[in-house]
């Protein structure tokens, strides 16, 4: 009976749009806890993502990714006010929603979503899609101009992020299909790697990659990132149950047992194949272990996430040392070895560990484990190709308009002078 329960109560959190009870009053406790994740997810990427990516880069360019990092996020807030709320989680069509809530008209400030103030999820939301944009620098930082990352950054948030964030979060076709995605497997993280990886082969390779020795400048400044995104993920996981209940419970458990797994998968496979742990690969880890997870944490049994995080370690060792050198491509943070890969796996996984067989909360009534897998291989199917394709036309209009990638003097001597005129270390 309680994993009935949870497995129901999930799948209504994976239908933000269609959770607005008819409680008249707040729950205060519920209001607290959205209030606090929803801060914590705003920290993820200011400071967290700035810090993370920054330290991976060479000092000369590492202004340049901060300043990337916080005027995308100020343009997707103000995007998301404008538009994106209402075109992700109003009535619409299968692809977008509409356009009635557009500059939030017609939501009072005593609206409410479930138990909590709708101006609070509108917040948490638009940190979700904050948080995704900024992903997408990782593979394009360093040679990249600044105006074409802005407005790639429009065109895709309406083009890529809102319609994944409809058809998984909002009532759209993969939600009406079945597909699982508690916190973004789909809409975070394959969507984000998918961009910057079409975007990294559309940029081409930093100048001198494969002949230098391209060395992060500040590991202690990675280390401080992650941390930040690592209790930041709490928020992230934890929030998108909506509420105080079993369910955040659970996510709060298979977030910190996951992340453990993969930290240990990583370092100790780095150990074995290369002789040295290094605090790199515990980074690494981390990260893969919270992306591996973020699609699952609502529905897999703790054993499960356990797995699953071990699995995810390696899968992202792979990704960012293997995979990375067949594709042939530049992607400065492993965006797609790192968020890609686990991101694929830990939807894939979903279906596996979330079998009640398994420890995990039991898939709803007439769903196998097979007839899931396929769902959520569809719904990665989908979520690459929609991504590539709204990333590359994105991308062909920001260098029609103002050209993508900086010339290769200012790119020698670094953005953080040339286009920003600036150095972080005088």
């Amino acid at each position: 009976m309680k994993n009935k329960f949870l497995s129901i109560a999930c799948i209504a959190a994976s239908f933000p749009s269609f959770a607005i009870a008819a409680e008249s009053n707040p729950n205060k406790a519920d209001t607290v806890f959205m209030l606090i994740n929803t801060i914590l997810v705003l920290f993820m990427t200011i400071p967290g993502i700035a810090l993370f990516y920054g330290g991976l880069l060479r000092s000369k360019n590492v202004l340049s990714l901060m300043s990337q990092v916080i005027v995308s996020f100020s343009l997707v807030c103000v995007l998301w006010i404008i538009y994106g709320y209402s075109m992700t989680f109003e009535t619409g069509n299968a692809f977008w929603g509409g356009f009635s809530q557009v500059m939030l008209k017609n939501i009072s400030i005593t609206d409410l979503t479930g138990s909590f103030y709708q101006l609070i999820h509108v917040v948490f939301q638009g940190a979700f899609a904050c948080i995704t944009v900024a992903l997408v620098v990782g593979a394009l930082c360093e040679r990249i101009r600044f105006s074409a990352l802005l407005i790639f950054s429009v065109l895709w948030l309406t083009a890529s992020y809102i319609p994944m964030a409809h058809m998984v979060w909002g009532g759209g076709w993969l939600a009406q299909d079945g597909a699982l995605d508690f916190a973004g497997g789909t809409v975070v993280h394959i969507n984000a790697a998918a961009a910057g990886l079409v975007g990294a082969y559309l940029l081409g390779k930093r100048s001198g990659f494969g002949r230098e020795a391209f060395k992060p400048h500040n590991l202690p400044m990675t280390f401080i990132g992650t941390a930040i995104l690592y209790i930041g993920w709490f928020g992230f996981n934890v929030g998108s149950a909506g509420e105080v209940n079993a369910i955040s419970a659970l996510a709060l458990v298979n977030t910190m047992a996951a992340t453990a797994g993969a930290v240990l998968s990583w370092v100790f496979c780095e150990w074995l194949f290369r002789q040295k742990p290094s605090l790199l690969g515990a980074c690494s880890g981390c990260i893969s272990g919270l992306v591996v997870i973020t699609p699952a944490a609502a529905t897999v049994g703790i054993g499960g996430a356990l797995v699953m995080g071990l699995i995810a370690g390696i899968a992202g060792l792979w990704g960012v040392v293997i995979l990375k050198k067949w594709l042939h491509v530049d992607d400065v943070c492993d965006v797609f070895g790192v968020h890609g890969v686990c991101g694929i796996v830990g939807c894939l996984l979903t279906s596996v560990f979330t079998a009640s067989a398994l420890g995990g909360t039991g898939f709803t009534e007439g769903m196998t484990m097979l007839r899931q897998l396929g769902i959520q291989a569809i719904s990665i199917l989908v979520c690459i190709v929609w991504s590539s394709i709204a990333a590359y036309i994105s991308f062909k209009i920001a260098d029609k308009l103002v050209g993508l990638r900086i010339n290769l003097e200012s790119e020698r001597e670094g953005l953080d002078i040339t286009s920003h005129g600036e150095s972080a270390y005088n």
